[in-house]
């Protein structure tokens, strides 16, 4: 059997697709390449372009500082005096024993009950001193009738001298025992009177018409002379009780009007000035003023903190400005002013401060800007841009804290 041999026509059909294949596969692998490179090369260079567009070329420096402003207002101002006092009751009054050390044996109210005068707040156990009143009293029974017979004998003993038929020496005698007999009767009441009072010390009762204030003891303690069981006080007037630096003398003189906030309550009332001491303290030099505030719903709570505002002198023209726009050091505020877009550092006479707001001299003219954010890192003569606020819109977070507190 002979092999086939290939004809020429097959050899030449089947022997060029095989050799032009691998060419054409070595020929995509760097174009695939080399466009990937261009691929990623370009789009790096887009994002350079990206980025470098976003760069500002411009220094801050020269450019104007953002800065919050609000026109200074003008207003007048009037120097206020402010003290802090004591809200005190009209009359306060501890209830104890006086002369005994017993137990207690009941305590008959609790503080915010209305009593009246001579109603019984409290009894002690006075079983001891009831007997000792009992015997004193028997004795002072017992000395009297010795007394009185000694005295009738001393007078039937007088009859028999004028008629002789004793001695006056016998006489005499018994007059000294009559005599005696009676400084013992006299000694023996006093100590009736002292165990009465003793007995009477038993039976606690309020002193005036009021309330309770405080009840510091229960049944069963035992108490001696002076330890106070209740307070009874009476706050149908309420007197408010401060004392003045001695250079405020002629400020808190009676009958000047004050304005007096109760912390308490947060209420504000409107009285004058009752009483005022002539004399200083010694060691304080301070001068002690009352201000009496009729109470007659009892509305106000006693030995509370009162604070008293006094104005002094005649209302003066003035510029208020936020206290957190300026800094204060003495007599002086100093503020950043915006003129013309440059902020300009300028010091200004203090007149004085209520609430939140600074008073300056009128120096400061009315409607001048004002910077009140952003002037911590402001310099003299620097640019700015000033976004204007109203007073009631701006607020300082300090000044919102203090708000928040109160």
């Amino acid at each position: 059997m002979q092999d086939a041999v290939p004809s020429s026509h097959s050899l030449e059909a089947s022997g060029p697709p095989r050799a032009v294949a691998p060419a054409r596969r070595s020929l995509l692998i760097p174009a695939a390449i080399f466009g990937g490179v261009a691929v990623i090369l370009g789009a790096g260079f887009a994002l350079v372009v990206h980025a470098g567009s976003k760069v500002n070329t411009v220094a801050l420096a020269s450019a104007p500082r953002p800065v919050t402003a609000i026109p200074a207002a003008e207003t007048s101002f009037r120097e206020t005096r402010k003290y802090v006092g004591t809200l005190r009751p009209w009359i306060e009054a501890s209830v104890g024993p006086q002369y005994i050390s017993v137990y207690v044996d009941t305590v008959l109210v609790r503080p915010g009950a209305v009593v009246k005068r001579g109603e019984v707040l409290a009894t002690l156990d006075c079983r001891n001193a009831s007997a000792s009143s009992q015997a004193v009293a028997a004795e002072a029974r017992s000395i009297d009738v010795r007394q009185r017979a000694v005295a009738n004998e001393t007078a039937r003993m007088q009859t028999l001298l004028d008629g002789g038929f004793i001695d006056p020496n016998s006489v005499e005698i018994k007059q000294a025992e009559a005599a005696s007999e009676e400084a013992r009767l006299a000694s023996s009441r006093a100590k009736l009177a002292a165990t009465a009072l003793e007995v009477n010390d038993c039976v606690l009762r309020a002193p005036f018409d009021g309330e309770i204030g405080t009840r510091t003891i229960d049944p069963g303690a035992f108490v001696h002379p002076g330890t106070p069981i209740v307070s009874v006080i009476d706050r149908d007037i309420v007197r408010m009780t401060l004392d003045v630096p001695e250079v405020d003398f002629d400020v808190v003189a009676p009958d000047t009007k004050v304005s007096l906030h109760v912390l308490a309550t947060d209420t504000t009332v409107q009285a004058t000035i009752a009483r005022r001491s002539p004399s200083a303290d010694p060691d304080t030099r301070t001068v002690h003023v009352e201000i009496d505030v009729p109470d007659p719903k009892r509305l106000i709570p006693v030995n509370t903190t009162g604070e008293v505002s006094i104005e002094v002198g005649a209302p003066v023209k003035a510029s208020s400005v936020p206290l957190y726009a300026a800094s204060v050091t003495g007599a002086k505020a100093v503020l950043f002013i915006v003129d013309n877009g440059v902020a300009q550092k300028k010091s200004f006479p203090l007149l004085g401060e209520k609430g939140s707001d600074l008073y300056l001299d009128p120096s400061l003219k009315a409607g001048t800007l004002v910077v009140t954010e952003g002037q911590f890192v402001l310099t003299n003569g620097e640019r700015v841009e000033a976004k204007q606020a109203s007073l009631t819109a701006q607020a300082s977070p300090a000044a919102a804290g203090k708000e928040g507190g109160q």
